[in-house]
């Protein structure tokens, strides 16, 4: 069997695998990135929304992780323009954070209060928020349904996952990483993970990073080590509104958990189911389209004339405790994890992979990536 070596490897070419590839191979590392390409991966589904600070949904105890991811996509986007690579789909486009009904408007000023005060913490991606009323809401989001009111938000923007994992790539490619096709495994030798295999090929490592996704578990369970995750399935329609340009519509949440954004030229994106016994299924289902559908109608009836362009499926990690998994592996040297980001993934996945990728450079990373441990777990 033929042996090669690299500084690292890396299993899973998702956002989160080149997202630390890139800052890997930035400071100088000789970086190979595995990529199993299974059905279903996250990063190809996702609708990428950028707007912690407006959302009633995030985990408060992870409220610093989401300050970072938001204070690092500028920096992030400047480097990858340094480098070439400008095509990623990110805007800032603003929100509307709607009411469907008049017991939600009333809630309302209460949910402003709340992104005014992250604002004045330093939270990013929120700018000038205010009340609006359906009405003007409507003028922001042509296709609205009627509705009572909204908050307006102006900072919130969105990425187009597929392009900013393909951005990280080409530019982490620049600065010589590799990629491998195939399904990688762990390589150790008492409690050192070595390497990795792929292809039929060990390849030596001196370091080695899970970023697999809703797979990870299962490469963690070939080294005896439980990580609390498991595939979370989400099932998102895209629509063309032929003949409009839907490019600045902002990006539509509320108190439930669906959503709805848009990219140009007249696309919109609605999403998204979160099915937690789906298993690695990741076909699209009856019941499944039921509800998008539903649920986007109820509050964009407007949409009922587009034609339907598109219909992805994502298996996402999805931590039990509903927090990411990172850092370095308990029990071994060498071996460090970044995962379990569920529906937060694009969100979060450039900052956790770039703040894993400082651990194994021996810098500091850039938020305290304590709360996020696997070792909590036992």
């Amino acid at each position: 069997m033929a042996s090669s070596s690299v500084d690292v490897a890396i299993l899973g070419g998702g956002l989160l695998g080149w997202s630390a590839a890139y800052r890997l191979a930035k400071a100088g590392r000789r970086v190979l990135v595995i990529d199993a390409l299974e059905p279903g991966t996250a990063t190809n589904a996702g609708a990428g929304i950028i707007a912690p600070g407006t959302s009633v949904r995030i985990n408060e105890e992870s409220i610093d992780i989401f300050s970072a991811a938001v204070e690092y996509y500028p920096k992030l986007l400047a480097e990858l323009a340094a480098d070439g690579e400008t095509n990623t789909g990110y805007a800032t486009v603003g929100s509307l954070f709607i009411a469907r009904t008049d017991e939600e408007a009333d809630r309302l000023p209460e949910t402003l209060e709340l992104m005014r005060t992250r604002r004045a913490a330093g939270m990013g991606n929120i700018g000038d928020a205010h009340l609006v009323t359906g009405a003007e809401a409507k003028d922001l989001f042509p296709a609205l349904s009627d509705l009572p009111a909204a908050i307006h938000s102006t900072g919130p923007a969105r990425v187009n996952g597929r392009l900013m994992r393909d951005s990280l790539r080409a530019a982490a490619e620049k600065h010589g990483a590799k990629l491998a096709i195939g399904k990688g495994s762990i390589v150790t030798d008492d409690d050192v993970a070595t390497g990795v295999t792929v292809n039929g090929e060990t390849i030596v490592a001196g370091q080695t990073l899970i970023c697999g996704g809703a797979w990870s578990a299962a490469l963690g369970e070939q080294l005896g080590v439980f990580l609390d995750l498991y595939p979370q399935r989400g099932q998102i329609l895209h629509i063309d509104m032929v003949g409009q340009d839907t490019s600045a519509w902002p990006i539509l949440t509320g108190y439930h958990s669906h959503y709805i954004l848009t990219f140009p030229e007249s696309r919109v994106v609605c999403g998204a189911t979160r099915e937690h016994d789906s298993g690695f299924d990741p076909t699209f289902t009856a019941g499944g389209m039921h509800e998008v559908l539903t649920e986007a109608f109820a509050v964009a009836d407007g949409l009922r004339v587009g034609k339907v362009a598109e219909w992805r499926v994502g298996l996402r990690p999805f931590a039990r405790d509903e927090k990411p998994i990172l850092g370095d592996v308990p029990g071994w040297r060498n071996l460090f994890v970044a995962t379990g980001h569920g529906p937060s993934g694009l969100q979060l996945g450039p900052v956790s992979g770039a703040g894993v990728a400082d651990l194994m450079l021996g810098d500091r990373p850039r938020f305290d990536l304590a709360p996020f441990t696997a070792a909590r777990f036992g």
